[in-house]
């Protein structure tokens, strides 16, 4: 069996996510895709500043374990708000 892979950083938030990720099973196993892309590099300078991490194959990693396990219920909770926020808050109407 192969060994989990880590998602790096100095922040115990991301600690945290990545025993999420590994206690999930999305860090294991014998194959691994590649993925390629061209990003904006302020993006990526800011995500590099933000997290500490500075391999791009192990930043691309983290910011798919987040957006995997982080806010799953975003959808519902927004959709729940509707009709929250006050009219003309936003100056719109």
């Amino acid at each position: 069996m192969t060994e989990p892979v880590s998602c790096p950083g100095t922040a115990p938030e991301q600690a945290d996510l990545s025993q999420m990720a590994s206690d999930a099973g999305l860090l294991n196993g014998p194959k691994f895709r590649v993925l390629g892309g061209e990003f904006p590099q302020p993006l990526v300078d800011a995500a590099m500043r933000s997290t500490g991490i500075t391999d791009p194959a192990e930043l691309v990693t983290y910011a798919l374990a987040k957006v995997v396990l982080e806010d799953d219920d975003f959808g519902e909770r927004l959709l729940a708000r509707k009709g929250s926020v006050p009219r003309g808050l936003l100056g719109s109407d």
